[in-house]
């Protein structure tokens, strides 16, 4: 329970009012260990609960110790301007009793403006590293007064290519400050360097591995022959199955643009979040996903991490991520909060050993399933009946008879066939291999060439 957290009234009274009763296994055991100053590793899924768990100590930390003259308190990286906006929310709403304000400085907006935003020294900052390691070159802000940094989705910035401009702004941060690092994983390899030179002594919680299954969410696949196939099953499935919301899965952007337009073509309430839209795009499209004026998003990567909506209880995977990462965190947008959820992936021939990959990764096989009137042509690969063995093969198995050990090996050497009617010496016949001199009746005559 909350309540038994000892967190400031203020905090308990907002958590209150947003419904949060009972704490996950992340919140029970981080926000305990995180008070006490700490530095932490704590690795959990997808919608256990792991914002709260950062944000809560951290501002009940900022409470019971003002510090109305310092400069911005807490900084929060993560990878993704999406899941900067969806902390900076939660923060707010958990700091609504308080005088704590916070601020998110991502790409996409004017930096001047978010210049002035650092003049007000917010308690906490969201930002995503770009974008903060420009600002930090540009002197436009200094960590100086910093008491907490917060890195979240480690293993997201690392796949992003962003660990160098983390490790230059925890550089810049004040060293005697707390760091807690959130990861799906704290095996990365390439997180090592950002423990060893961001964290002190840190304790490792390993909550839930991000290869746990999801008990809550119904995974299964559908076999398709080709896009044209996979164009029908996702319009079958919009129109049958029941949901609130929607979330459709492609690898390539101008797959997410041709799919919601087809999609809204037939009927279907459809919008399209992809790397190409701008910061009002995206923020447009967000606003009508969350407010149901739209019940279907197409979607490419860049919304498998940092969307917190409610009620999507359908991914559908049009394409198979590419990885068994992607497959996690694209799922993990349904059955949050123990809610139920159903993921359905899309898998084509070429596809198919990618999906027995993320199989044997998440230790989870997929349940099959197939649509009357939409079954495909391609059923799985051919299993190769084994119905003899090879000619090859005999013969080893014949050389290795014991019968056959003492039979003459015959060769066939060039050699022999340009001297056959020839009479041999006495001396080729011995096999010795060295020219010889031959006696004939006359004497010694001179030596032969060896043909």
């Amino acid at each position: 329970m909350f309540s038994e957290l000892a967190l400031h009234d203020c905090l308990l009274k907002a958590t209150t009012k947003l419904g949060y009763t009972k704490t996950t296994p992340v919140q029970q055991k981080a926000i305990p260990l995180a008070m006490t100053g700490k530095d932490l590793l704590v690795s959990a899924k997808t919608g256990s609960g792991k914002t709260a768990a950062f944000l809560l100590p951290s501002l009940h930390r900022f409470l019971e110790n003002p510090a109305p003259n310092s400069g911005t308190r807490a900084l929060v990286l993560v990878p993704t301007r999406e899941l900067a906006r969806q902390v900076v929310k939660q923060c707010e709403q958990f700091a609504e009793f308080t005088t704590m304000k916070s601020a998110i400085i991502i790409g996409g907006e004017d930096f001047k403006f978010q210049k002035s935003m650092f003049r007000k020294n917010p308690e906490v900052i969201v930002s995503t590293p770009g974008r903060l390691a420009e600002h930090i070159d540009a002197g436009s802000i200094d960590f100086h007064d910093l008491e907490v940094l917060i890195l979240d989705e480690a293993d997201r910035m690392l796949e992003m290519g962003l660990i160098e401009d983390v490790l230059r702004i925890t550089k810049s941060c004040n060293p005697q400050r707390q760091t807690l690092l959130f990861s799906a994983t704290l095996k990365h390899q390439g997180l090592n360097d950002v423990i060893h030179q961001s964290l002190k002594n840190p304790e490792s919680l390993v909550l839930d591995s991000h290869k746990d299954k999801h008990s809550q969410i119904q995974q299964q696949v559908i076999l398709a022959d080709d896009y044209d196939h996979k164009d029908k099953l996702l319009a079958w499935l919009l129109e049958h199955e029941t949901y609130n919301k929607a979330l459709v899965f492609t690898n390539k952007k101008v797959q997410a643009s041709r799919l919601s337009g087809l999609m809204r073509y037939k009927n279907n309430r459809a919008g399209m979040l992809q790397g190409d839209l701008s910061q009002e795009e995206r923020n447009h499209v967000m606003g009508l996903f969350r407010n149901q004026q739209i019940d279907v998003l197409i979607a490419t990567d860049v919304a498998a991490r940092g969307i917190d909506v409610d009620d999507i209880d359908l991914v559908i995977n049009y394409d198979m991520p590419r990885n068994g990462d992607d497959y996690i965190h694209r799922i993990g947008r349904t059955g949050r909060a123990d809610n139920e959820g159903r993921a359905i992936s899309f898998v084509t021939s070429f596809e198919w050993n990618l999906k027995a990959a993320i199989e044997r990764y998440i230790r989870h096989n997929f349940e099959k399933r197939t649509i009357d009137g939409l079954a495909g042509h391609f059923k799985g690969p051919k299993k190769v009946k084994n119905s003899g063995k090879k000619a090859s093969d005999k013969k080893r198995i014949d050389s290795k008879d014991g019968d056959n050990k003492d039979e003459p090996k015959n060769k066939n050497r060039r050699r022999d066939r340009k001297n056959i009617g020839k009479r041999r010496t006495p001396t080729e016949k011995s096999g010795s291999g060295k020219t010889a001199h031959t006696r004939s009746d006359d004497g010694f005559s001179p030596p032969k060439k060896r043909v």
